[in-house]
């Protein structure tokens, strides 16, 4: 399981550790991963999937799942967060029509 937000694809980044002496030694900053159970209004189901508590905080300000999933560029998301954005898009379509 890699670590990776399944919703904006932030994953680990590389830095240095400071000491007081200045000497730099490399480190990972890991990403804040937690899995959530997360529900879609559109298709009345919920999905679990892996986030950081970042993304987590951005589902609760814009309103939920599929707000962020249909604005979000399809680079970013993982599979599993693809196939539930065609599912929401198709299933918005067919009550449009």
């Amino acid at each position: 399981m890699s670590r990776r937000c399944e919703l904006t694809g932030v994953g680990p980044m590389v830095g240095h550790n400071v000491s007081h002496s200045n000497i730099k030694t490399k480190r990972r900053f890991m990403p804040n991963l937690t899995a959530v159970t997360v529900p879609s209004d559109a298709l009345g189901q919920s999905f679990t999937l892996r986030i950081t508590n970042a993304a987590l905080r951005t589902l609760d300000f814009k309103g939920g799942l599929d707000v962020v999933l249909l604005k979000a560029r399809d680079e970013v998301l993982s599979a599993k967060a693809l196939k539930i954005k065609r599912q929401v898009k198709a299933k918005l379509a067919e009550a449009a029509a």
